[in-house]
């Protein structure tokens, strides 16, 4: 069996490379929800609208979650160490059950809070300024999921990907926070603020249970999508020497994947050979994934008859 991993300089100046992306990424989240806090709080105090009031909340929690997100972030950018020799990555895991936490506390909150408004309904105040505040918040939260979608292409964050979840959030809830101001605003329907605000509330919870699912697959190992599994599949059978391939596993932790299988080659050929081949597959795997752990095992063909998947 042999272990193969990308070559040293290029494998750190990738996991460098994503690793400044994501940590700006983070930063940059927590200095635009500090903004859509105080933003959205003067917005609040104006109008009374359970609705800025859930917008709020939601900015309060994704300033919490940014936060997390940027230390754990930072601690699982870590390199491995004798206690933890597969890396730190699954620190983003974790982060993402913290905000599933903080986010489905808040989506409780505003359930409560907008059910005592549908039962105790109020007028809002000063309508058009909650409305050109709220459209401010907007335009900021548009440029900053726009950046955080660039930053996951580049690196695949979990912790990123999390915040993101929650800002394109934002971006619907400010939505509905529009229609619930001019409507109860200008037109005196003061219950669709609270109705707007209930389904805010369920769209956190469902958020939540996103992320939540997200970061129990990476805790408990989860197998790549079938598709990247195939494809790893794809490239190892592309060289003409390999039989088959069989036990495949995956996984990802962090920046991290991690592919290991059972090579079957000809039973005729030496042990120098059938090196030479996993390098050969390793190689070509490593173009694709080239920050992955690669573990190889030869097998003479026919010996794993039941499980083996034959070549076409």
């Amino acid at each position: 069996m042999t272990q193969h991993s990308a070559s040293p300089s290029d494998a750190h100046d990738q996991h460098e490379s994503k690793g400044r992306l994501m940590r700006l990424a983070t930063i940059w989240a927590i200095v635009a929800a500090s903004i859509l806090i105080v933003i959205k709080a003067v917005a609040w105090i104006l109008t009374g609208s359970v609705s800025i009031l859930g917008s709020l909340m939601d900015s309060l929690m994704d300033a919490m979650a940014s936060t997390i997100n940027f230390f754990a972030v930072r601690h699982s950018l870590m390199p491995p160490d004798k206690e933890h020799r597969f890396g730190h990555g699954k620190a983003e895991a974790i982060a993402g059950l913290a905000q599933f936490a903080i986010m489905a506390g808040s989506a409780v909150f505003l359930l409560l809070e907008s059910i005592d408004r549908l039962v105790n309904p109020q007028v809002l105040t000063q309508p058009t300024v909650g409305l050109v505040i709220i459209i401010v918040s907007v335009f900021v939260t548009i440029m900053l999921v726009a950046y955080q979608r660039q930053v996951i292409k580049k690196t695949g964050s979990l912790a990123v990907s999390a915040d993101e979840l929650h800002y394109r959030g934002d971006i619907l809830m400010n939505g509905a926070v529009l229609v619930a101001i001019f409507a109860s605003g200008t037109m005196g329907l003061s219950r669709i603020d609270a109705l707007l605000g209930l389904g805010i509330a369920f769209y956190l919870g469902f958020v939540a249970s996103q992320i939540a699912r997200r970061a129990y697959h990476e805790l408990m190992d989860h197998e790549f999508e079938p598709e990247e599994r195939d494809k790893v599949l794809s490239v190892i059978m592309m060289d003409p020497e390999v039989v088959s391939v069989h036990d495949l596993r995956t996984r990802q932790s962090g920046l991290h994947k991690f592919i290991q299988f059972h090579l079957e080659l000809s039973p005729e050929i030496t042990l120098l050979r059938a090196h030479e081949i996993a390098d050969r597959v390793e190689a070509k795997l490593l173009e694709h994934y080239p920050e992955a752990d690669i573990i190889i095992h030869q097998d003479p063909a026919g010996l794993e008859m039941p499980t083996r998947l034959e070549r076409i």
